[in-house]
């Protein structure tokens, strides 16, 4: 149903160059735009894989990097039978990873006191959760995961958790080693310090020149796109170059529950993080600067994602009913572990409906300017695809569309899960994941933080650039890396629920232990510090 702009939907607060919407921008249907390319296709590039990119490349769930074999990258690897050859950062062991992995605290309680803590434990509960998150911050900050592995060779997955867009051409590992700091051993503070530095060293350390100078991510891939092919050195050393970034250019509003635009300082590395939603003529800037090193960037196709809607991500809870009938918005958006009844908008964190409205309008600003960059690519005969990764999220959103008919715009259509996920019960949805003793009671397609998506999510995601990739004419093989797959190539969910214990062996205490997640986030903050670079 169609919306009006009212002085209702608009916030007070919002920069004149946000464009608020009635109703949210129309996705791309076709990743090539209608614009032909002639592609020279001679040669093989070295590297048939690259990927650019933030945690959702990275494949960081749960509020933590750990298990790096599982990223939507890996997946795409997997397929194309180049997983041996794909280059990424090793698993981040040490107690789940880096900051804080909430599977691996969840079970850790679950060992500990059962399905739930009652109240006689309290107090050992809290003790266990310290004495958890003291071994954790001893592990990164003074014990063997201090020590950067060394690592031969450019990473192909060249993505780093809390990136913003601007990042990518501007961070190296050297800058990333100078911010590290002589960690304090703080009982109220007990998170690893500079863990966003600490995770980026195990991706760029080895991304350096012939002169040892450290590499942007996007200049590293250019040193790999100079490879040239297996044949001669020349053309193109990259076949596929994926680029998903910009998410946390406004995720930083729903982690923290506080919208601040950018400003001043926006584009000045100790300046950015302080703000939560970059305006549109700020996000402008950063991307024509991206695109005009990525363009030196020799690489046969690249792959751009637009910025999902991050107001849809379950981290931020919908407030009772719509604010009207029709209406994409909640009137207010809080943790998910405060229920209605307990909501008090004075005392909890929280943002509006006219502030998430004012996000996500941004956030077409910025997929316009994305569809826009690409589409001027292929004019000039760059063979550029875009990744509708905003409008695969806003085709999975179960309180904003899927329950609601009437707030769905006309173009929305429920995106069709493969059948191995159609067949789980529940079917897996993207409200908060929840299970007891029983196995998953609801949620499934994102992770424990609310944000980040579960293996089985990541596979989606896989499924989408593997299409678009056949779509430019790559080719995927069997895992012998010689035999050509013949038609539409499908991602092996039955594999990937197996590797999901979320899915496959879900906590039997999470549906009590989200009071616990409460906790964790009120006495430290976790979930606003969660992407923070610095922090």
């Amino acid at each position: 149903m169609a919306e009006s702009i009212t002085d209702q939907m608009r916030d007070p607060n919002t920069p004149d160059d946000v464009m608020i919407r009635s109703q949210p921008r129309v996705p791309v249907t076709d990743p090539t735009l209608g614009i032909p390319v002639n592609v020279n296709r001679q040669g093989t590039p070295r590297h048939r894989l690259v990927t650019i990119g933030d945690s959702l490349t990275q494949g960081f769930q749960n509020a933590a990097i750990f298990n790096t074999n599982l990223s939507c990258p890996m997946m795409i690897a997997w397929e194309m039978g180049w997983d041996e050859q794909f280059r990424h950062p090793l698993p981040y062991g040490g107690l789940g990873g880096l900051p804080l992995n909430l599977e691996y605290f969840s079970r850790r309680l679950e060992r500990e006191f059962g399905d739930r803590v009652d109240w006689w434990e309290l107090g050992s509960a809290v003790f266990a959760i310290r004495q958890f998150m003291d071994e954790v911050e001893d592990y990164w900050e003074r014990g063997r995961g201090s020590i950067t592995p060394n690592t031969i060779g450019i990473n192909h997955n060249l993505a780093i958790y809390g990136w913003k867009l601007g990042d990518i051409i501007t961070r190296n590992a050297d800058i990333c080693q100078a911010a590290i700091q002589q960690p304090t051993d703080n009982l109220f503070r007990q998170i690893v310090e500079n863990a966003n530095e600490r995770a980026a060293l195990r991706v760029l350390n080895s991304a350096r020149d012939q002169q040892n100078q450290a590499l942007t991510p996007v200049e590293a891939a250019a040193a790999l796109g100079a490879d040239g092919t297996q044949e001669n050195g020349e053309g193109d050393g990259i076949e596929t170059l994926i680029i998903l970034i910009g998410a946390n250019n406004a995720l930083g509003s729903v982690s923290q529950l506080k919208v601040v635009w950018s400003d001043e300082g926006y584009d000045d590395l100790d300046q950015a993080n302080q703000y939560t939603v970059w305006r549109p003529i700020h996000f402008k800037d950063q991307l024509d600067k991206v695109v005009k090193e990525v363009k030196k960037i020799r690489a046969r196709h690249v792959i751009w994602a637009t910025v999902p809607h991050v107001t849809i991500a379950p981290i931020a809870r919908g407030v009772s009913s719509k604010v009207t009938p029709g209406s994409r918005y909640f009137p207010y958006y809080t943790r998910p572990w405060i229920s209605d009844k307990d909501f008090d908008p004075k005392d909890d964190p929280n943002i509006t409906a006219q502030q998430a409205r004012a996000i996500d309008s941004a956030i077409d600003q910025y997929n316009n300017y994305i569809v826009d960059t690409v589409k001027d690519a292929r004019h000039q005969g760059h063979d550029w695809y875009v990744f509708e990764m905003s409008g695969l999220l806003d085709r999975l959103a179960s309180r904003r569309y899927i329950e609601d008919p009437q707030s769905r715009p006309d173009w929305w259509t429920k995106y069709e899960l493969p059948p191995e996920l159609q067949m789980l019960s529940p079917v897996p949805d993207s409200r908060f994941f929840v299970s007891d003793r029983t196995g998953r009671v609801s949620g499934g397609l994102f992770s424990l933080d609310g944000i980040h998506p579960t293996t089985i999510g990541y596979g989606l995601m896989a499924q989408e650039l593997i299409t678009i990739m056949q779509l430019a004419g790559v080719k995927f093989y069997l895992g012998d890396g010689t035999s050509e797959r013949s038609g539409p190539v499908r991602v092996d969910f039955r594999r990937l629920i197996d590797l999901d214990t979320l899915i496959s062996d879900p906590p039997r205490s999470l549906s009590s232990n989200l009071e616990w997640l409460g906790w964790l986030d009120q006495n430290l903050g976790i979930f606003q510090r969660l992407l923070r670079i610095g922090n």
